[in-house]
């Protein structure tokens, strides 16, 4: 039986104590300071994990139709397991960064750009599921990448999942 220390987990230095995203993450951010993607740590990535991959979901997103559909904010695959975190601001800096960094490649989110987009939230007290897979193989999803072609790709590759909630 694995202890907590031992268990393949998510963590973010961005998210306050009280686990709340901070505005500069947000679109309701200022200027420089506006849809900065969130630092995001991890620990004890699953043996055998050859590549990891990213998705981040507003899980309160209300559907003007009626019930809660998760809204895609950030989808990013090639993940090196070698890495111990993104850090903030990565979005959109892999080349910049290069390195283990280069390869990773960040999917479309559903409002059909790539990269971190955290939209303006009409109510607060949102929340936001970051989860993290280790997958047991690559995974080449061609030139557009989205959650749906991932979660199809990754079916029983998957050795294990991390999650992180922090709450807008």
């Amino acid at each position: 039986m694995a202890n907590a220390s031992d268990e393949f987990r998510l963590a973010s230095s961005g998210i306050d104590h009280e686990g709340r995203l901070p505005r500069k993450y947000t679109g309701e951010g200022q200027g420089a300071k506006k849809d900065i993607s969130p630092p995001l740590e991890w620990y004890n990535v699953p043996n055998g994990t050859k590549t990891l991959a990213l998705v981040a979901e507003d899980i309160d997103a209300p559907d003007p139709d009626g019930p809660l559909v998760p809204w895609t904010v950030w989808v990013v695959i090639n993940i090196p397991p070698t890495l111990k975190g993104l850090p903030e601001g990565f979005s959109g800096k892999q080349e910049e960064m290069g390195g283990d960094y280069a390869n990773i490649k960040e999917g479309n989110n559903d409002f059909k750009v790539p990269g971190w987009r955290c939209p303006t939230m009409p109510s607060t007290g949102h929340r936001f599921e970051f989860k993290l897979y280790a997958l047991d193989n690559e995974i080449d999803l061609g030139h557009k990448v989205t959650k749906e072609k991932l979660l199809e790709a990754i079916d029983g590759h998957v050795l294990g999942e991390a999650v992180l909630v922090a709450i807008y």
